[in-house]
């Protein structure tokens, strides 16, 4: 089976899981597989609650890229794989891992995929979405207090020091090596249903 490998990227609450999810729909269950770079944050066992939530998570450093790129060689193989989960409240990887089949789509979602070439470079379609900051910002405290157990002024203290630093000299740079770049992410309809007539041209051709 032919695996088709698409990257979602952007910046922080640019609408990348609203468009994974609409890509996902388009296809039948089976067919589709996400791995978000965000499941690959690297275990810090050896640090307390505290020393963690003081960490970087914004950088590169901060994955364990060569683990995602290992899985997605694994699954263009057609050999299952077992990823690793994070926990966003915690600030650690889990126990527990997900075993993930071969699929004719492979979908990989974060906010660095795109700054990485050997993770670049399994890919046949780059898609990168770009949203205001504003708009970025709002989604993100929103997310981070709703869903993450955080405060407002923890949100806002994180987006300023290393979020929107590292966006500017990480994120938006690697914007240049898309394929296609969506405004509004999967609220932009016309574009998701362009994006995806392509990747069912793609997978019938291969």
């Amino acid at each position: 089976m032919k695996v088709t490998v698409i990257g979602v990227a952007g910046g922080t609450g640019s609408g990348k899981s609203t468009l994974v999810k609409r890509l996902q729909e388009a296809f039948r269950t089976e067919d589709v597989v996400t791995l978000c770079h965000d499941y690959y944050y690297k275990a810090h066992p050896e640090l307390t609650y505290e020393e963690r939530t003081q960490l970087n998570y914004d950088h590169p450093q901060a994955f364990d890229t060569d683990m995602l790129v290992e899985h997605i060689r694994t699954l263009k193989n057609n050999v299952p794989i077992e990823h690793p989960l994070y926990s966003f409240v915690d600030h650690n990887r889990m126990p527990e891992t997900v075993s993930v089949k071969p699929s004719k789509v492979v979908i990989v979602d974060g906010i660095l995929i795109f700054e990485n070439k050997e993770l670049r470079d399994l890919m046949d379609i780059k898609v990168f979405v770009d949203t205001d900051a504003d708009i970025r910002l709002a989604r993100r405290i929103l997310r981070d207090v709703c869903d993450r157990g955080r405060t407002m002024q923890s949100v806002i203290a994180q987006y300023t020091s290393t979020v929107k630093p590292m966006h500017e000299e990480f994120v938006e740079p690697s914007k240049k090596y898309a394929d296609v770049i969506i405004p509004e992410g999967g609220f932009n309809s016309v574009a998701v249903a362009m994006l995806i007539r392509s990747i069912q041209s793609l997978i019938q051709t291969k």
